[in-house]
Parts: C-alpha cells; sequence; structure tokens
C-alpha cells in the first residue's frame, strides 16, 4: 500500500506558481511571484515521499526540517507547518523567495531523480506567508542571561545571528550602518523579488518579541570602533556582508553613466527610486543600458532598469533597451535560471560570449559607447567553468549610454577600523574557523559575505546559525568553551 502511495504521488506534476503576465509586469515593481493557493501548496505538498532518511535536509544550510512542514501542511495542521519550519528557520518568507533552492535542497530532493523534485521553495514562502498574516508561532525567549552580545550588520548572517541569541535568553544589539535593517535584503534585492514589507514584518517579529534593539545610522569603524564595542559587550558578531564593488580595469570607467550595481540598486531600492517622483529619488537610466555579468545582482539590475526605462516613458516614446553582457556562455551563468527566464520574457536582451575592453564617453564626460570583443570558451579554471578567451579580429562597437558593472563585491574596509588582531585574507574576507565563525580576535565571530565573499541569503544564515550556537557555548560556560579548541 505504503508503494502503491509513492506511485501515485509521483504521478503528481510539479505545481507552477502563479506570476504576473510579462508583458506586464516589466512595467511596475510590484512582485512577480504571486505565490502558490492553499489548494495548490497542498497538492504540492503531496509529492513529498516522506523519506525514511531526508537528504534534502542535508542540502540545506540552516537544517529545516523538510518533510515535517511538508507533512504538516498537507495535513492541514498549519501551525506545525510553522512551528518545524521556524524551529530552524527565522526568516521562512523571505528564503522561500530568493534562496537557490534548486542547487540545494532540492537538488536533494529523492522526486527529483526520476521527474521535478518538490517545489520545497514555494512551499516555504507558502508556510511563511502563512505565519506573517496570522502569527501562531511568535519566538519565545529563555530567562534572560546578563550577558551582552553586539551584532554587527542586520543582514540574513546578522538577523540569524541575533533571533537565536536572544531566543537563548542574552541581549542583543544590532548596529547598521544605514537608516533601514535588513542589509542586502532591502538595498540589493528589487522590490518585484523580495517586497520590503516582508523583510519589515519579518524583522519586527523578532524584534518585537524577542527585544532584540536594531541602532541604524551607526558605521562601525567610525561612529565606533570595534575595540570600543568589545569594552561594552561579552561578544560581537560580525555579519557585515560584502558591500564593496568590483569594477572592471578598462578605460573609461570613471565617465558619468557608469555604476556599480551596489549604488544602482540602493537608489532603486532603499531609497526608494522606483518610486520616483513620489519619493525625491531620480535615478538615471539611459536608453541603451549594458550590465555586464550574469549573477542575480546582474539579473536584478537590468531587471529593474528596464522597468524604469518603460516607467519613465513619455507617451508615445519608444523604451530604450537593457543589455546583459557576459564574458562566458549562457550555460556558465551563475544566475537562477528562474532569474534569467524572467529576464528574458520581460525583454532583457543577452549578450554571452561578451566582453567590454573599453567605455567611450562624449566631449561632457558622459558614457556613449563601448567596445567589446566576442569570446570563445576553452578549458576548466579553478572554478570548473570553462575559461574565455578573445578572439582576435572580433572587436566591435555597442551604442550605450549607461553602464552598470555587477560583478562581485568584497568587504568594507572601514569595519575593520582600530580592530588589531582581526586577521583576514587577502581578498579582505575575515579568516573565520569553520563552521563556529571563530575569528582570530577574542570574542569576535564573523559569518556570512564578510568571510566567504558575495554568496546566498540562505548561506549567510547558515553561518550566522552555527556562529550564535558557539557564542551561546562561549557565553554559557567559557571553561568548557576553551576546551573544544578556541
Amino acid at each position: 500500500m505504503a508503494e502503491m502511495k509513492a506511485r501515485e504521488r509521483m504521478r503528481i506534476p510539479r505545481q507552477e506558481m502563479p506570476t504576473q503576465d510579462p508583458a506586464a509586469r516589466g512595467g511596475n515593481f510590484d512582485e512577480v511571484a504571486l505565490g502558490f493557493t492553499l489548494e495548490l501548496a497542498r497538492l504540492e505538498a503531496e509529492r513529498c515521499l516522506q523519506c525514511p532518511h531526508p537528504e534534502c535536509i542535508e542540502g540545506c544550510p540552516v537544517g529545516v526540517r523538510i518533510p515535517h512542514f511538508i507533512r504538516a501542511l498537507r495535513e492541514g495542521d498549519m501551525v506545525g507547518a510553522v512551528q518545524a519550519m521556524k524551529a530552524k528557520n527565522n526568516l521562512p518568507a523571505i528564503c522561500g523567495r530568493v534562496c537557490p533552492q534548486e542547487s540545494q535542497c532540492e537538488a536533494n530532493c529523492v522526486v527529483g531523480r526520476r521527474g521535478a523534485p518538490v517545489a520545497i521553495g514555494r512551499l516555504e514562502r507558502f508556510v511563511g506567508d502563512y505565519e506573517l498574516a496570522h502569527h501562531t508561532s511568535p519566538p519565545e525567549r529563555a530567562p534572560r542571561t546578563g550577558k551582552r552580545v553586539a551584532i554587527v550588520g542586520s543582514g540574513p548572517a546578522g538577523l540569524t545571528c541575533a533571533v537565536d541569541l536572544a531566543r537563548n535568553g542574552h541581549d542583543v544589539v544590532i548596529y547598521e550602518s544605514l537608516h533601514h535593517p535588513g542589509g542586502v535584503l532591502v538595498y540589493g534585492i528589487p522590490e518585484f523579488r523580495l517586497p520590503k514589507a516582508v523583510i519589515a514584518a519579518e524583522i519586527d517579529t523578532a524584534v518585537q518579541h524577542l527585544g532584540i534593539e536594531i541602532r541604524t545610522d551607526h558605521i562601525i569603524g567610525r561612529t565606533i570602533t570595534l575595540n570600543e564595542l568589545l569594552a561594552e559587550y561579552d561578544a560581537i558578531f560580525l555579519g557585515t556582508g560584502a558591500g564593496l564593488p568590483s569594477f572592471m580595469r578598462i578605460p573609461g570607467i570613471n565617465y558619468n553613466g557608469v555604476f556599480s550595481a551596489n549604488e544602482f540598486l540602493t537608489r532603486v531600492n532603499l531609497m526608494k527610486g522606483y518610486l520616483f517622483p513620489e519619493y525625491d529619488t531620480p535615478v538615471k537610466v539611459g536608453k541603451n543600458v549594458a550590465v555586464i555579468g550574469a549573477g542575480n545582482v546582474a539579473m536584478d539590475s537590468a531587471r529593474s532598469a528596464l522597468r524604469l526605462q518603460r516607467l519613465n516613458c513619455r507617451p508615445g516614446e519608444e523604451p530604450g533597451e537593457v543589455h546583459i553582457v557576459y564574458r562566458r556562455s549562457a550555460e556558465e551563468a551563475p544566475a537562477r535560471a528562474e532569474e534569467v527566464e524572467h529576464a528574458h520574457e520581460e525583454g532583457v536582451i543577452f549578450d554571452f560570449l561578451t566582453n567590454p575592453i573599453e567605455i567611450f564617453g562624449d566631449a561632457r564626460g558622459n558614457v556613449c559607447g563601448m567596445r567589446c570583443v566576442r569570446m570563445e570558451l576553452g578549458e576548466p579554471d579553478d572554478s570548473g567553468r570553462r575559461r574565455p578567451a578573445p578572439i582576435a579580429g572580433s572587436e566591435f562597437e555597442m551604442a550605450v549610454d549607461e553602464v552598470i558593472m555587477a560583478l562581485g563585491t568584497s568587504p568594507n574596509p572601514l569595519v575593520f577600523e582600530d580592530a588589531d588582531g582581526l586577521e583576514r585574507s587577502k581578498h579582505g574576507t575575515v579568516i573565520a574557523t569553520e563552521p563556529t565563525g571563530r575569528t582570530t580576535k577574542a570574542r569576535v565571530w564573523a559569518g556570512g559575505d564578510v568571510v566567504t565573499g558575495a554568496a546566498t541569503v540562505i548561506s549567510a544564515m547558515g553561518a550566522g546559525k552555527q556562529a550564535a550556537a558557539d557564542i551561546h557555548a562561549y557565553l554559557s560556560d567559557p571553561s568548557a568553551w576553551e576546551a573544544t579548541g578556541s
């Protein structure tokens, strides 16, 4: 009978999530993915085989009890689904929207060996949204320990670490350099992928029920230094991310109209540039925009630029073009397949195997064009991807008046002012022991992009969770903690 049920479940097709029509969504910043209905969610949950040894959990950086929450969902026990989810994941409504489940939990799904894997991420989003709407299981705080912890950065690593430590009874203060908490969640991911209201609701739940204090407009290294924090707190967690942008070393990068993706997306997202003129944050968008790179940040930049072009079009005027320019092929693009597909549907133009070698400017110093070269792929490099090489004589010019560099980031060095003893790699990232997050400076832990360089939201959350467990062990019994090899 059990085998028959399994075969029946395997016959259920993966349920597609409703989305905005591409023709409509290219002209607004409303969320593209509309989420499952209860009927779709329960039907998708029926596809889960409830494996006795669930490999999907091994693919989750925070160890969500995936079969447990899915079973509760399909049985109609939404409170149980929420509790099973939030036992490990503090931000399910966020993770369900932006995590690359296809390369993590869903990649390990047994159902996926014979067909499409269970849509774990979409079910996670459904459960997270249910909890934001109904508040069935607010986080509980253990009795106060009297220990104080400073969290530097309110992105996914910092928020996760803060919530876990507060649950254990420690007093937690988050220091955030910007005027809104959320880190890369708020300034780096567009509204159409991750609404600001969802981020705010997830953060407010933690702050309200756990007593976490958030101090915005505090730049560590300027407003207050790391050593000054150590004089006030028992422990510190660095979750500052990697917000320093990288640029190509080619002629012309100083012309007006060359942006980093960080600056462009911050203007669009955190400063509400997409609501101009309601909010006085104009965002320059050229008639023809080139976004250099093919990661998720590049897709976010291109899709945001395309929307602003269309929203700012005068009646009867044709919108311009937005190009993704990438030196490798489509197969090597690091962005999520879903984001690439959505960009295609919305009208973004992809120029693969193309590399800029010079940016032109006019007499007034504004971008007016870009010289590129065609590329071909050779043998794999250290990353495992085939190394691109220029094709002789293939140079050509592209008419663009805005260039957005989406080529990766590194940690901002400001935070390390007056941080003697904190060792960093040649790339500027903090050297920390895995999986504890212990750094070379006493009572300082670190995790997320500040350690790994730019990575995913869920991997940063995993690092924050692991560091929180080690910090709690240290605060609870320093002698026993020392014995573990600090």
